[in-house]
């Protein structure tokens, strides 16, 4: 049966096809969000230029910012970084204000 890149493109997928190993027909969501963002010309292209033990992780990649970028438009992983960043110093000064509160109670009982 043909990946999801080539069911995707309505292609006859060949035997090698360099989609066919990261872009299985049982997930065709995750080439569709990666041939919207990047395209399977580009996509193709990055993949040919790398060598085969770096594909995969190239894949992953490509599909994390694909879903990234989908969810988000405007900032894409930037801003599920930025979000995170945030959410690290909140946790940041609540952490700080309950050592100071741990203090303040310790001196009190002793």
């Amino acid at each position: 049966s043909p990946c999801a890149a080539c069911k995707l493109l309505r292609r006859r997928c060949a035997q090698d096809c360099i989609f066919a190993p990261y872009f299985p027909p049982d997930e065709p969501q995750k080439f569709a969000f990666v041939h919207k963002v990047f395209g399977a010309s580009n996509v193709s292209k990055m993949l040919q230029d790398l060598p085969l033990h770096q594909r995969g992780d190239a894949v992953s990649s490509m599909v994390y910012e694909a879903n990234a970028r989908v969810r988000d438009p405007v900032y894409g992983c930037v801003g599920a970084i930025s979000a995170l960043h945030q959410q690290i110093a909140q946790l940041q000064t609540q952490l700080a204000i309950s050592q100071a509160e741990n203090v303040c109670l310790r001196m009190q009982h002793s």
